[in-house]
Protein backbone atom coordinates (compact mmCIF):
# COMPACT_ATOMS: atom_id res chain seq x y z
CA UNK A 1 0.00 0.00 0.00
CA UNK A 2 2.82 2.39 0.86
CA UNK A 3 4.68 1.73 -2.37
CA UNK A 4 1.51 2.23 -4.41
CA UNK A 5 0.84 5.63 -2.89
CA UNK A 6 4.49 6.73 -3.03
CA UNK A 7 4.72 5.76 -6.70
CA UNK A 8 1.84 8.11 -7.50
CA UNK A 9 3.09 10.87 -5.17
CA UNK A 10 6.61 10.83 -6.63
CA UNK A 11 5.27 11.77 -10.08
CA UNK A 12 2.80 14.49 -9.05
CA UNK A 13 5.18 17.34 -10.04
CA UNK A 14 5.67 15.73 -13.48
CA UNK A 15 1.96 15.19 -14.03
CA UNK A 16 1.26 18.77 -12.89
CA UNK A 17 3.74 20.08 -15.46
CA UNK A 18 2.66 17.75 -18.28
CA UNK A 19 -1.02 18.64 -17.89
CA UNK A 20 -0.16 22.32 -17.33
CA UNK A 21 -2.01 22.50 -14.02
CA UNK A 22 -1.83 25.54 -11.76
CA UNK A 23 -1.79 25.15 -7.95
CA UNK A 24 -5.56 25.63 -7.88
CA UNK A 25 -6.04 23.19 -10.78
CA UNK A 26 -3.98 20.56 -8.97
CA UNK A 27 -5.99 21.20 -5.81
CA UNK A 28 -9.22 20.61 -7.71
CA UNK A 29 -7.93 17.38 -9.27
CA UNK A 30 -6.75 16.09 -5.88
CA UNK A 31 -10.28 16.53 -4.51
CA UNK A 32 -11.23 13.39 -6.46
CA UNK A 33 -9.34 11.28 -3.91
CA UNK A 34 -11.36 12.40 -0.84
CA UNK A 35 -14.58 11.99 -2.81
CA UNK A 36 -13.61 8.39 -3.50
CA UNK A 37 -12.64 7.95 0.16
CA UNK A 38 -15.94 9.41 1.40
CA UNK A 39 -17.93 7.26 -1.01
CA UNK A 40 -16.30 4.08 0.30
CA UNK A 41 -16.16 4.94 4.01
CA UNK A 42 -19.69 3.72 4.91
CA UNK A 43 -18.95 0.32 3.37
CA UNK A 44 -15.30 -0.48 4.21
CA UNK A 45 -15.77 -1.42 7.87
CA UNK A 46 -18.95 -3.37 7.19
CA UNK A 47 -17.33 -5.35 4.37
CA UNK A 48 -14.28 -6.18 6.48
CA UNK A 49 -16.55 -7.10 9.38
CA UNK A 50 -18.75 -9.37 7.26
CA UNK A 51 -16.28 -11.07 4.93
CA UNK A 52 -13.10 -10.85 6.98
CA UNK A 53 -10.31 -8.32 6.58
CA UNK A 54 -8.02 -11.02 5.16
CA UNK A 55 -10.30 -11.14 2.11
CA UNK A 56 -11.15 -7.44 1.74
CA UNK A 57 -7.51 -6.36 2.03
CA UNK A 58 -6.54 -8.55 -0.96
CA UNK A 59 -9.46 -7.24 -3.02
CA UNK A 60 -8.79 -3.64 -2.01
CA UNK A 61 -5.04 -3.58 -2.58
CA UNK A 62 -5.33 -5.33 -5.95
CA UNK A 63 -7.68 -2.68 -7.33
CA UNK A 64 -5.72 0.08 -5.58
CA UNK A 65 -2.69 -0.98 -7.64
CA UNK A 66 -4.74 -1.23 -10.84
CA UNK A 67 -6.09 2.29 -10.20
CA UNK A 68 -2.51 3.56 -9.83
CA UNK A 69 -1.57 2.14 -13.23
CA UNK A 70 -4.68 3.68 -14.82
CA UNK A 71 -3.53 7.09 -13.52
CA UNK A 72 -0.69 6.92 -16.03
CA UNK A 73 -3.12 6.52 -18.94
CA UNK A 74 -4.80 9.89 -18.46
CA UNK A 75 -4.43 12.47 -21.22
CA UNK A 76 -7.29 14.74 -20.18
CA UNK A 77 -8.07 16.28 -16.82
CA UNK A 78 -11.31 14.31 -16.47
CA UNK A 79 -9.37 11.06 -17.00
CA UNK A 80 -7.19 11.95 -14.01
CA UNK A 81 -10.22 12.91 -11.91
CA UNK A 82 -11.98 9.60 -12.58
CA UNK A 83 -8.89 7.50 -11.91
CA UNK A 84 -8.18 9.37 -8.65
CA UNK A 85 -11.77 8.77 -7.52
CA UNK A 86 -11.28 4.99 -7.76
CA UNK A 87 -7.78 5.38 -6.31
CA UNK A 88 -9.41 6.97 -3.25
CA UNK A 89 -12.13 4.32 -3.02
CA UNK A 90 -9.79 1.35 -2.94
CA UNK A 91 -7.34 3.21 -0.73
CA UNK A 92 -10.03 3.48 1.94
CA UNK A 93 -11.04 -0.19 1.71
CA UNK A 94 -7.39 -1.25 1.89
CA UNK A 95 -6.65 1.10 4.79
CA UNK A 96 -9.46 -0.22 6.99
CA UNK A 97 -8.73 -3.84 6.12
CA UNK A 98 -4.94 -3.72 6.59
CA UNK A 99 -5.21 -1.86 9.91
CA UNK A 100 -7.79 -4.39 11.12
CA UNK A 101 -5.23 -7.07 10.26
CA UNK A 102 -2.73 -5.04 12.28
CA UNK A 103 -5.00 -5.02 15.33
CA UNK A 104 -5.43 -8.82 15.17
CA UNK A 105 -1.70 -9.39 14.72
CA UNK A 106 -0.82 -7.01 17.55
CA UNK A 107 -3.12 -9.09 19.77
CA UNK A 108 -1.02 -12.18 19.04
CA UNK A 109 2.12 -10.47 20.38
CA UNK A 110 0.47 -8.99 23.53
CA UNK A 111 2.43 -5.75 23.17
CA UNK A 112 2.42 -2.55 21.11
CA UNK A 113 3.73 -3.15 17.59
CA UNK A 114 1.29 -1.14 15.45
CA UNK A 115 3.83 1.63 14.89
CA UNK A 116 6.19 -0.87 13.24
CA UNK A 117 3.47 -1.86 10.76
CA UNK A 118 3.04 1.79 9.79
CA UNK A 119 6.82 1.96 9.63
CA UNK A 120 6.68 -0.63 6.86
CA UNK A 121 4.27 1.66 5.00
CA UNK A 122 6.70 4.56 5.41
CA UNK A 123 9.71 2.47 4.38
CA UNK A 124 7.82 1.52 1.24
CA UNK A 125 7.08 5.21 0.72
CA UNK A 126 10.78 6.01 0.90
CA UNK A 127 11.52 3.15 -1.50
CA UNK A 128 8.88 4.52 -3.85
CA UNK A 129 10.53 7.93 -3.75
CA UNK A 130 13.90 6.43 -4.71
CA UNK A 131 12.32 4.39 -7.50
CA UNK A 132 10.57 7.55 -8.70
CA UNK A 133 13.90 9.38 -8.72
CA UNK A 134 15.42 6.60 -10.82
CA UNK A 135 12.49 6.54 -13.23
CA UNK A 136 12.72 10.29 -13.72
CA UNK A 137 16.47 10.02 -14.32
CA UNK A 138 15.71 7.42 -17.01
CA UNK A 139 13.06 9.80 -18.41
CA UNK A 140 10.40 7.09 -18.24
CA UNK A 141 6.82 8.29 -18.57
CA UNK A 142 4.57 7.87 -15.48
CA UNK A 143 2.57 5.12 -17.26
CA UNK A 144 5.62 2.86 -17.70
CA UNK A 145 6.78 3.68 -14.17
CA UNK A 146 3.37 2.80 -12.70
CA UNK A 147 3.04 -0.38 -14.77
CA UNK A 148 6.44 -1.74 -13.71
CA UNK A 149 5.78 -1.10 -10.01
CA UNK A 150 2.23 -2.43 -10.31
CA UNK A 151 3.38 -5.73 -11.85
CA UNK A 152 5.89 -6.29 -9.04
CA UNK A 153 3.31 -5.51 -6.36
CA UNK A 154 0.74 -7.90 -7.80
CA UNK A 155 3.36 -10.65 -7.56
CA UNK A 156 4.01 -9.70 -3.92
CA UNK A 157 0.30 -10.12 -3.17
CA UNK A 158 0.10 -13.42 -5.03
CA UNK A 159 2.89 -14.99 -2.97
CA UNK A 160 2.02 -13.49 0.43
CA UNK A 161 -1.77 -13.27 0.88
CA UNK A 162 -1.79 -16.74 2.50
CA UNK A 163 0.02 -15.35 5.56
CA UNK A 164 -2.79 -12.96 6.53
CA UNK A 165 -4.68 -13.49 9.81
CA UNK A 166 -7.91 -15.30 8.90
CA UNK A 167 -10.26 -13.74 11.42
CA UNK A 168 -13.67 -12.13 11.28
CA UNK A 169 -14.88 -9.47 13.68
CA UNK A 170 -17.60 -10.76 16.03
CA UNK A 171 -21.09 -9.53 15.32
CA UNK A 172 -22.58 -7.27 18.01
CA UNK A 173 -24.89 -9.03 20.44
CA UNK A 174 -27.79 -6.76 19.58
CA UNK A 175 -28.22 -4.33 16.74
CA UNK A 176 -29.78 -1.01 17.65
CA UNK A 177 -32.26 0.55 15.28
CA UNK A 178 -32.09 4.15 14.20
CA UNK A 179 -29.29 6.60 14.88
CA UNK A 180 -26.63 5.52 17.34
CA UNK A 181 -24.37 8.16 18.85
CA UNK A 182 -20.74 7.46 17.92
CA UNK A 183 -18.33 6.63 20.73
CA UNK A 184 -16.99 10.01 21.92
CA UNK A 185 -13.47 8.66 22.51
CA UNK A 186 -13.31 7.42 18.92
CA UNK A 187 -14.38 10.83 17.65
CA UNK A 188 -11.60 12.55 19.61
CA UNK A 189 -9.10 10.02 18.26
CA UNK A 190 -10.38 10.94 14.81
CA UNK A 191 -9.83 14.67 15.44
CA UNK A 192 -6.24 14.03 16.57
CA UNK A 193 -5.72 11.87 13.48
CA UNK A 194 -7.26 14.62 11.34
CA UNK A 195 -4.73 17.19 12.56
CA UNK A 196 -1.86 14.78 11.91
CA UNK A 197 -3.07 13.67 8.49
CA UNK A 198 -3.50 17.24 7.28
CA UNK A 199 0.25 17.59 7.78
CA UNK A 200 0.96 14.15 6.27
CA UNK A 201 -1.22 14.82 3.26
CA UNK A 202 0.46 18.06 2.24
CA UNK A 203 3.90 16.49 2.68
CA UNK A 204 2.94 13.67 0.33
CA UNK A 205 1.25 15.81 -2.30
CA UNK A 206 2.96 19.19 -1.98
CA UNK A 207 6.51 18.64 -0.71
CA UNK A 208 7.79 18.06 -4.25
CA UNK A 209 5.97 21.15 -5.52
CA UNK A 210 7.30 23.18 -2.56
CA UNK A 211 10.88 22.20 -3.35
CA UNK A 212 10.38 22.96 -7.02
CA UNK A 213 8.50 26.28 -6.81
CA UNK A 214 9.57 27.78 -3.45
CA UNK A 215 12.95 26.24 -2.62
CA UNK A 216 13.90 26.27 -6.34
CA UNK A 217 15.69 22.92 -6.03
CA UNK A 218 17.41 21.95 -9.30
CA UNK A 219 16.40 18.90 -11.36
CA UNK A 220 15.92 15.61 -9.47
CA UNK A 221 16.52 17.38 -6.12
CA UNK A 222 12.85 18.39 -6.15
CA UNK A 223 12.17 14.99 -4.56
CA UNK A 224 14.60 15.67 -1.67
CA UNK A 225 11.91 17.17 0.57
CA UNK A 226 9.59 14.19 0.15
CA UNK A 227 12.47 11.76 0.64
CA UNK A 228 13.68 13.54 3.80
CA UNK A 229 10.18 13.40 5.23
CA UNK A 230 9.68 9.72 4.38
CA UNK A 231 13.05 8.62 5.78
CA UNK A 232 12.40 10.19 9.18
CA UNK A 233 8.77 9.08 9.31
CA UNK A 234 9.85 5.48 8.67
CA UNK A 235 12.64 5.74 11.26
CA UNK A 236 10.28 7.23 13.84
CA UNK A 237 7.74 4.46 13.30
CA UNK A 238 10.23 1.62 13.59
CA UNK A 239 11.56 3.10 16.84
CA UNK A 240 8.17 4.37 18.00
CA UNK A 241 6.91 1.25 19.82
CA UNK A 242 10.08 1.05 21.90
CA UNK A 243 9.98 4.76 22.78
CA UNK A 244 6.28 4.61 23.68
CA UNK A 245 6.86 1.69 26.04
CA UNK A 246 9.57 3.69 27.85
CA UNK A 247 8.16 7.23 27.77
CA UNK A 248 4.42 6.69 27.43
CA UNK A 249 1.88 7.48 24.70
CA UNK A 250 0.89 10.88 26.07
CA UNK A 251 4.41 12.33 26.25
CA UNK A 252 5.42 10.97 22.85
CA UNK A 253 2.34 12.39 21.12
CA UNK A 254 2.72 15.79 22.81
CA UNK A 255 6.32 16.07 21.59
CA UNK A 256 5.27 14.84 18.15
CA UNK A 257 2.72 17.63 17.77
CA UNK A 258 5.34 20.26 18.64
CA UNK A 259 7.81 18.80 16.11
CA UNK A 260 5.24 19.05 13.32
CA UNK A 261 4.69 22.75 13.99
CA UNK A 262 8.39 23.56 14.42
CA UNK A 263 9.23 21.76 11.17
CA UNK A 264 6.52 23.51 9.16
CA UNK A 265 7.43 26.96 10.47
CA UNK A 266 11.14 26.35 9.84
CA UNK A 267 10.51 25.41 6.19
CA UNK A 268 8.44 28.57 5.77
CA UNK A 269 10.95 30.89 7.48
CA UNK A 270 14.04 29.42 5.76
CA UNK A 271 13.06 28.16 2.27
CA UNK A 272 16.48 26.82 1.29
CA UNK A 273 17.46 23.28 0.27
CA UNK A 274 19.30 22.29 3.47
CA UNK A 275 17.02 24.00 5.99
CA UNK A 276 13.84 22.83 4.27
CA UNK A 277 15.11 19.25 4.08
CA UNK A 278 15.93 19.32 7.83
CA UNK A 279 12.54 20.92 8.54
CA UNK A 280 10.71 18.20 6.63
CA UNK A 281 12.67 15.63 8.64
CA UNK A 282 11.22 17.14 11.84
CA UNK A 283 7.73 16.90 10.37
CA UNK A 284 8.41 13.26 9.47
CA UNK A 285 9.43 12.42 13.04
CA UNK A 286 6.42 14.34 14.33
CA UNK A 287 3.77 12.51 12.33
CA UNK A 288 5.42 9.08 12.66
CA UNK A 289 3.76 7.73 15.82
CA UNK A 290 0.47 9.65 16.02
CA UNK A 291 -1.77 7.67 13.66
CA UNK A 292 -0.43 4.19 14.62
CA UNK A 293 -0.96 4.99 18.31
CA UNK A 294 -4.47 6.32 17.74
CA UNK A 295 -5.40 3.29 15.62
CA UNK A 296 -3.95 0.87 18.17
CA UNK A 297 -6.00 2.34 21.03
CA UNK A 298 -9.16 2.68 18.94
CA UNK A 299 -9.00 -0.93 17.74
CA UNK A 300 -9.22 -2.12 21.35
CA UNK A 301 -12.30 -0.06 22.28
CA UNK A 302 -14.63 -2.26 24.41
CA UNK A 303 -17.85 -3.31 22.69
CA UNK A 304 -16.76 -2.18 19.21
CA UNK A 305 -15.25 -4.47 16.56
CA UNK A 306 -11.79 -3.36 15.33
CA UNK A 307 -12.94 -2.75 11.74
CA UNK A 308 -15.89 -0.58 12.82
CA UNK A 309 -13.78 1.35 15.36
CA UNK A 310 -11.11 2.02 12.72
CA UNK A 311 -13.78 3.12 10.24
CA UNK A 312 -15.08 5.67 12.76
CA UNK A 313 -11.62 7.05 13.49
CA UNK A 314 -10.39 7.03 9.89
CA UNK A 315 -13.65 8.60 8.65
CA UNK A 316 -12.67 11.72 10.59
CA UNK A 317 -8.88 11.56 10.35
CA UNK A 318 -8.63 10.76 6.64
CA UNK A 319 -10.64 13.87 5.84
CA UNK A 320 -7.51 15.74 6.89
CA UNK A 321 -5.30 13.55 4.73
CA UNK A 322 -7.44 14.01 1.65
CA UNK A 323 -9.03 17.44 2.03
CA UNK A 324 -5.86 19.17 3.28
CA UNK A 325 -3.84 18.93 0.01
CA UNK A 326 -6.59 20.35 -2.24
CA UNK A 327 -7.27 23.20 0.19
CA UNK A 328 -3.55 23.99 0.20
CA UNK A 329 -3.81 24.53 -3.55
CA UNK A 330 -6.54 27.13 -3.15
CA UNK A 331 -4.73 28.94 -0.33
CA UNK A 332 -1.53 28.96 -2.40
CA UNK A 333 -3.39 30.38 -5.38
CA UNK A 334 -4.90 33.13 -3.22
CA UNK A 335 -1.66 34.02 -1.40
CA UNK A 336 1.41 31.78 -1.59
CA UNK A 337 2.54 28.22 -0.95
CA UNK A 338 4.66 29.40 1.98
CA UNK A 339 1.61 30.98 3.61
CA UNK A 340 -0.39 27.77 3.21
CA UNK A 341 2.38 25.72 4.87
CA UNK A 342 2.46 28.21 7.75
CA UNK A 343 -1.27 27.74 8.32
CA UNK A 344 -0.88 23.96 8.43
CA UNK A 345 1.89 24.38 11.01
CA UNK A 346 -0.72 25.39 13.60
CA UNK A 347 -2.24 21.89 13.59
CA UNK A 348 0.80 20.37 15.32
CA UNK A 349 0.33 22.51 18.43
CA UNK A 350 -3.38 21.65 18.35
CA UNK A 351 -2.45 17.93 18.54
CA UNK A 352 -0.35 18.60 21.66
CA UNK A 353 -3.29 20.42 23.25
CA UNK A 354 -5.80 17.66 22.43
CA UNK A 355 -3.58 14.86 23.71
CA UNK A 356 -3.30 16.72 27.01
CA UNK A 357 -7.11 16.87 27.27
CA UNK A 358 -8.34 13.45 26.03
CA UNK A 359 -8.81 11.02 28.95
CA UNK A 360 -7.57 7.96 27.04
CA UNK A 361 -4.06 9.40 27.06
CA UNK A 362 -3.97 10.21 30.76
CA UNK A 363 -1.39 8.03 32.54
Amino acid sequence: MGLTFATWASRIPDIKTTMQLSEADLGTVLFAIPFGQLFMMPFSGKLANKYGSHRTVVFGITFYIISMVVLGLGTERWHLLLALFFFGMFSNLTNISVNTQGIYTEGLFKRTIMSSFHGAWSAAGFTGALIGLGMMALKLKPLYHFAIVGAVLLLVILFNYKYLVKAKSPEPAAKKKGFTKPNSALLWFGVIGFCCMVSEGIMFDWSGVYFKDVVKAPGPLVILGYTSFMVMMATGRFLGDRVIRKVGRKRVLQISGCLISIGMFTAVAFPYILTSALAFMLVGIGVSTIVPTVYSIAGKTPGVSPSIALTTVSSVSFLGFMIGPPVIGYIAEASSLRASFAIIGIFGFFITFLVSRVKAFQE
